[in-house]
C-alpha cells in the first residue's frame, strides 16, 4: 500500500516537473527577440545640433514601441556630409536587426549625384521612415554688414559663407543660394560643427550662412526678434509652403533664369523631402524589419513623440512612413543633365557662371 502511494507521488512529481519544463520552454519561445538586447543607432550628425535633437526625441518613444523594449545606444559618426555613417551602415554593420541608421537626408543627394566617397547603394537600404518631410532653408548675413537688400548683397565681393563640411546639406544650400542670387565671388568655408558656425558668424569670422529656419529659430530666436541678421531668400520644401515667420522673404525659384535651373531646384526639393531618414542595413531579416517598421509607424503617430519633438526641435512632426520614404527614394528624378548641373553647384569648386 505504501509502495503504491509512493509510486503515485513520484509519478505526480514527474508529471509536474515535465509540465513546468514545457511551460518554461513555451515562455522562452514567446519572449520577444529584442528583450534584454541593445540597439545601436548610428547617427550621422554631431551631438548638439538639430539632427541630434531629432534622434533624442525619437529614441525613447521608438524603444517603447519595440516588443521587449531594448536599450538604444547612440553612436555618432559625423563626417563627409553623412557619408561616413552611411558607408558604415552599408558595409560594416551586421544585418541582425540590432543596428539602425539615423542619417542625414544629404546622403540621398550624395549618391544620386555620384559624389566621391560614396560606398553605399540607396536602393539596397531598408527604410523605416522619417519624422519630417521637408524643411525650409534660409540664407542670412550679419546685420552690421548693412546688406539689407538683394542689390546690396550682390554688390559685395567675397562674401564668406560658413558650413559644416563639403557635401553637408547646409553647405549645398549655401552654394545654391549663392548661385541663384548671383553673388560675386563667394567664399565657402567649411569645417565647423553646427553651433560653431553660429559662433563664427557672431565673431565676424563669417559673413553669412544657410540654415534650416527651424534650427536658427530654435537656437537663436533673438536673431529675428532683435533684428540681428538680414534674411535674403528662402528655399521652400515643399514649394509653396510659406514659413509663418518669413512670409515676405523671396523664394529661391524667383531668381531662376531657365527651365533647367527650375529643374535643378525641383530635384533638390525632392532630396530634402526625405527629411532625416531612418534605415536598416541590406540583408536585415524580414521578421526584424517588420518589427522595426511597425514600431516606427506607431512612434511617428504617437502623441508623446509629437510633444517631445516639438519641445526639443521646435517644429511639428511631418512624418514619412516606411512605404512613403521607400517610394520617395525610388522615384527621385535622375535626369543626367540636371544631376550634372546640381553636382557642379554642390561641389567644392568655383560656382559656374550663369547664362
Amino acid at each position: 500500500m505504501m509502495e503504491s502511494q509512493y509510486a503515485k507521488t513520484v509519478s505526480t512529481l514527474i508529471i509536474f516537473l515535465f509540465a513546468m519544463h514545457m511551460f518554461a520552454g513555451a515562455g522562452l519561445a514567446q519572449a520577444p527577440f529584442y528583450q534584454g538586447k541593445t540597439i545601436t543607432m548610428i547617427v550621422s550628425t554631431a551631438p548638439g545640433g538639430t539632427g541630434d535633437l531629432r534622434v533624442k526625441a525619437m529614441a525613447p518613444i521608438l524603444r517603447k514601441h519595440i516588443p521587449g523594449n531594448p536599450a538604444i545606444a547612440m553612436e555618432y559618426m559625423d563626417g563627409g556630409g553623412g557619408r561616413k555613417a552611411a558607408n558604415y551602415l552599408f558595409r560594416n554593420s551586421r544585418p541582425d536587426g540590432l543596428t539602425i541608421g539615423a542619417l542625414s537626408g544629404g546622403i540621398v543627394s550624395l549618391e544620386i549625384m555620384r559624389e566621391s566617397g560614396v560606398m553605399y547603394d540607396l536602393d539596397k537600404f531598408i527604410y523605416l521612415g522619417a519624422p519630417e518631410s521637408g524643411g525650409h532653408y534660409i540664407i542670412y548675413t550679419r546685420k552690421e554688414l548693412g546688406l539689407s537688400s538683394i542689390e546690396k548683397l550682390r554688390a559685395v565681393s567675397g562674401l564668406r559663407i560658413g558650413a559644416q563640411s563639403v557635401g553637408h546639406v547646409s553647405y549645398v544650400a549655401g552654394r545654391l543660394f549663392a548661385y541663384f542670387l548671383s553673388l560675386k565671388d563667394p567664399k565657402f568655408i567649411a569645417g565647423y560643427s553646427a553651433p560653431e558656425v553660429d559662433a563664427a558668424l557672431l565673431r565676424g569670422e563669417l559673413d553669412a550662412r544657410a540654415n534650416l529656419a527651424t534650427s536658427m529659430l530654435r537656437r537663436n530666436p533673438e536673431w529675428v526678434e532683435k533684428g540681428l541678421m538680414d534674411f535674403h531668400s528662402m528655399m521652400e520644401v515643399p514649394l509653396g509652403a510659406k514659413h509663418p515667420r518669413f512670409p515676405t522673404v523671396p523664394e529661391i525659384e524667383t531668381f531662376a533664369k531657365s527651365e533647367q535651373e527650375k529643374k535643378v531646384l525641383a530635384v533638390w526639393r525632392v532630396f530634402r523631402l526625405v527629411g532625416s531618414p531612418y534605415m536598416l542595413p541590406p540583408g536585415t531579416p524580414k521578421d526584424k524589419v517588420d518589427i522595426l517598421q511597425e514600431a516606427m509607424r506607431k512612434t511617428l503617430k504617437d502623441s508623446e513623440f509629437h510633444r517631445e519633438y516639438k519641445k526639443l526641435v521646435g517644429d511639428d512632426v511631418d512624418p514619412l512612413m516606411p512605404e512613403e520614404l521607400s517610394k520617395a527614394i525610388r522615384e527621385i528624378p535622375r535626369d543626367p543633365e540636371v544631376i550634372d548641373m546640381l553636382r557642379t553647384l554642390s561641389g567644392a569648386g568655383h560656382l559656374p557662371p550663369r547664362n
